[in-house]
């Protein structure tokens, strides 16, 4: 089990926003945990860490939003992720700790720019090629690193009829998703007694962070949050840049 204090205050904030965006405030926010976490464990053990508590807070989410996601696409979207974690479990062993960190800043840098290109779209029909495309990024990025959000966002969010419908559909998708990496986590050997220990410490702030963001769903600005968390993306890839390529 991890005893470092500054562990539990980043994977403290990183599960409660996390929550927050899974009970309301947008799925692709949820990019921050991993990278939050990385500046003080590796990638790879803060994804084991994190996987138990996001398919609780999957669960819980999918109890606020039941029956309000639209089925359409994710006859497309989930089958094309579970192709994507596939490719994520094939190339798990050849991705070294630091391909991670610098993987886990370019998601981190990518989606400020993700998020200026779906506000600059507009609604469109279905495309399942599109639609196959992004749904593949998310399940690989998203086995990785839990880093699916943005690139089912940049998909999703412009063709769904609003916002509730939006978070409603993530959920779902990232339920199917979350569990399709059980087995080959545990077969990649990414789980230990102490990971899962840990899991079980940070677990309670699941629900807290769940039920804050469904009630913020109303009420609370996106784009005020999405600002905030743009910002502190990019102080995080900076760093993960920095220990990668400078302090080694």
């Amino acid at each position: 089990m991890i005893v470092d204090p500054w562990f539990y205050v980043a994977a403290s904030v990183a599960v409660l926003v996390v929550g927050l965006a899974k009970g309301g405030l947008g799925g692709g926010i949820g990019v921050i945990a991993v990278p939050l976490m990385a500046m003080v464990i590796s990638p790879v053990q803060a994804a084991a860490i994190l996987l138990p508590i996001l398919m609780v807070m999957d669960a819980l989410a999918m109890y606020a939003y039941w029956r309000l996601w639209d089925a359409r696409y994710l006859r497309v979207l989930v089958p094309a992720a579970l192709v994507g974690t596939v490719l994520g479990f094939l190339t798990a062993r050849s991705i070294s700790v630091d391909g991670l960190r610098i993987l886990v800043a370019g998601v981190a840098l990518a989606y400020a720019a993700v998020d200026v290109r779906r506000r600059a779209r507009s609604a469109g029909p279905p495309n399942p090629a599109a639609a196959a495309l992004w749904g593949a990024t998310s399940g690989f990025t998203s086995f990785s690193i839990h880093a699916g959000g943005p690139p089912l966002q940049a998909y999703l969010l412009p063709r769904c009829a609003d916002r509730t419908t939006f978070q409603a559909t993530s959920i779902l998708f990232f339920f199917f998703v979350n569990w399709s990496k059980v087995f080959p986590y545990a077969w990649l050997g990414q789980w230990s007694s102490g990971t899962l220990l840990t899991s079980l410490v940070l677990l309670p702030l699941a629900p807290v962070g769940v039920w804050a963001g469904r009630r913020l769903h109303l009420y609370v600005s996106d784009e005020t949050f999405f600002r905030v968390v743009r910002a502190a993306l990019l102080v995080i890839a900076v760093k993960l840049i920095y220990d990668v390529w400078i302090a080694a």
